[in-house]
């Protein structure tokens, strides 16, 4: 290997002129002089030329990107779904790091799979650059006293076909470069190398840092040169090491310099910046295991070189490291979407929270007191068909001069705190509904199902109000009227009793109900008859004798309320089958109307997200960081 200056021993060079101390038999080693000379020498042995940068950006034989293999285009394909499902639920912000990684994946499967790139990064004064120029077997990179000695990014190119690879990294073609003709150039085991020297990540010119983190992001592996100064550093770990962990697979790290650490110290430090890395994260590869490679060696003597650059090599013709970046990129960016795509339990609409939904509309709606309401309907009917005509003249009497019926009058009587909190139990049932379905969603599926079910509510209380009508709700008057003399709970709803205007459906009567008419009737008319037959006994019309009309009249006084009582108690079953079925209307009523205005919504805002969760579980299924 040719001795080069190292940059961090503080020999001098002339970088500023593109003059180096690294020559070789009088012959400078870069530069158009270097690769003139080279290619004469080539000539006069009868070689192949080595190509320019600028023959190597026009060669026509660039290889394509091969298909990946592996679950690597599965998941590509699924976390595509995925951020095109969740751009209606999701803020730009939160997918943005998503589509990068696509946007990425999409152009690194575009350009050359026979080429591996991989960056020398580290701090001022690591000898990065002169570890480059002692992997490359020519003093490509400058290196000195002057920092930041790199600037842009510098690449040097094993075989051809790199040049697309290179445009997406934007390192201009002055810029590009091809190994010395030498044991590095030929060797077998970097054929399809891209090299690509970095600025100093903690250099003072922020667009220095700004390439690196560019540079960073495209690139297929990296090397972090670190030295025994700086390898604790905050910014290095921080910045860069701690949230790459999940790229351990394609990272290399470094400790150069260690020819200025005397006896086991080196061994010492090592074990340190390996402690340091467990603590970031990063799995170490160590006993066969994937992780990071970590290794310590010195540019400037080349002890350790050639064990890094076999290393390299077989990292090379592996040809994988394309693919274990982006699968990496694939893994952050999950990681990073984890909090809005995995839910706390099992949420969604259990059976229980749709029938209590439906048991707070039925209350809401007055469903129970319009099947009481019903069957009071149907007892007093059948209290008129089949009672005594005394007993309804009686109760008539009584009635007399009142504002309306009992009905009427009861409520009339009812607190108007109380007609006010149907709307209330309204929003509330639809307000639980919503929060029992949202429970344990992320942010944004608990806020989208919120909005479903809220905005479907909307007119809820007054769709409730017509289904009640037509359901058949009690509450209409017998006396008719408009619909502003009727009295609501609040909802639209009538109150029963209240009239709501026209005549409402009578119950249906019983087959047995003229029977028992005509036994009313005939007791009844006992009792006249027996009656008349007394008075005429005692005015001196008739012959006298008590007992046979008076035990005609008894039995005309007794058996009416006999009947009267054998009704009533005939009804109780059909009157309470009557008020159920009513109540069980408009119950079925209030719960299809919720059902389609809120339920179904949020149903199906809850299979939308099992949806992209499935996805997601297809993103990460085959996950490397979990190890």
């Amino acid at each position: 290997m040719t001795a080069v200056t190292d940059e961090d021993h503080g020999k001098d060079s002339d970088s500023g002129t593109g003059k180096t101390d690294g020559r070789k038999d009088g012959r400078w080693d870069d530069g158009l002089i270097a690769r003139r000379a080279a290619a004469a020498e080539a000539r006069e042995a009868g070689e192949s030329e080595p190509r320019t940068p600028a023959e190597d950006d026009a060669d026509p034989q660039v290889e394509a990107y091969a298909p990946a293999e592996g679950p690597l285009p599965t998941r590509l394909d699924a976390l595509r779904e995925l951020v095109g499902l969740s751009r209606a639920r999701l803020d730009r912000d939160t997918l943005a790091e998503a589509g990068r990684v696509l946007d990425e994946a999409a152009a690194r499967q575009r350009l050359s799979s026979r080429h591996t790139v991989i960056a020398v990064a580290g701090a001022t004064g690591s000898g990065k650059s002169t570890l480059f120029n002692a992997l490359a077997g020519a003093p490509i990179s400058d290196t000195g006293l002057r920092r930041p000695t790199t600037s842009q990014p510098i690449a040097c190119s094993w075989t051809d076909g790199a040049a697309g690879l290179l445009d997406r990294l934007a390192v201009p073609g002055r810029l590009r470069r091809r190994p010395h003709p030498g044991p590095a150039a030929f060797d077998e085991a970097l054929q399809g190398l891209v090299l690509v020297d970095l600025p100093d990540h903690d250099s003072a010119a922020t667009e220095h840092r700004a390439q690196v983190d560019r540079v960073l992001a495209l690139v297929d592996a990296v090397i972090w040169v670190v030295d025994p100064e700086k390898y604790a550093d905050a910014a290095l770990h921080e910045r860069y090491l701690r949230p790459l962990a999940g790229h351990a697979e394609v990272t290399f790290v470094v400790l150069n310099q260690t020819d200025r650490l005397p006896g086991e110290a080196a061994d010492l430090v090592l074990d340190d910046l390996r402690r340091l890395l467990d603590e970031d994260g990063i799995a170490l590869g160590e006993h066969g295991e994937p992780g990071a490679t970590v290794m310590s060696l010195s540019a400037l003597t080349g002890d350790g070189v050639p064990e890094l650059r076999e290393m390299i090599g077989r990292f090379v013709q592996d040809r994988t490291a394309a693919t274990r970046r982006l699968s990496a990129d694939v893994d952050a960016a999950a990681a990073r979407l984890r909090r809005v795509y995995v839910a706390e339990g099992r949420p969604g609409l259990g059976e229980r929270a749709r029938d209590e939904f439906t048991d707070r509309l039925a209350e809401a709606v007055g469903a129970a007191a319009a099947g009481q309401a019903a069957e009071r309907e149907w007892r007093r009917n059948a209290s008129r068909a089949c009672g005594t005509p005394w007993l309804r003249l009686w109760r008539w009497y009584e009635n007399r001069g009142l504002p309306g019926s009992l009905d009427r009058l009861g409520q009339a009587l009812t607190p108007p705190e109380e007609e006010l909190t149907a709307r209330q139990r309204v929003e509330q049932a639809v307000r639980i509904v919503a929060d029992d379905a949202a429970d344990g969603l992320p942010g944004p599926w608990a806020q989208a199902v919120r909005e479903a079910a809220f905005t479907g509510a909307q007119g809820l209380p007054e769709a409730l109000d017509e289904l009640a009508v037509r359901a058949g709700a009690p509450g209409a008057s017998k006396r008719g009227g408009g619909p502003e003399e009727g009295r609501s709970t609040g909802t639209g709803v009538p109150v029963v009793g209240a009239p709501v205007g026209g005549r409402p459906a009578k119950p249906p009567r019983p087959k047995w109900w003229p029977a028992a008419v005509l036994a009313q009737v005939s007791m009844t008319l006992l009792q006249i008859f027996g009656g008349l037959w007394l008075v005429g006994q005692i005015i001196g019309v008739l012959e006298p004798g008590l007992v046979i009309p008076a035990l005609i009249m008894l039995a005309g006084v007794v058996g009416g309320p006999l009947v009267e009582w054998a009704c009533a108690a005939a009804i109780r079953g059909p009157a309470r089958r009557y008020g159920q079925d009513a109540e069980r209307r408009l119950r079925e009523a209030a719960a299809g109307c919720g059902r389609a205005r809120v339920l179904d919504p949020v149903a199906a805002e809850l299979v939308r997200y099992r949806e992209v969760r499935e996805r997601y579980v297809t993103v990460t299924e085959f996950s490397t960081t979990g190890r």
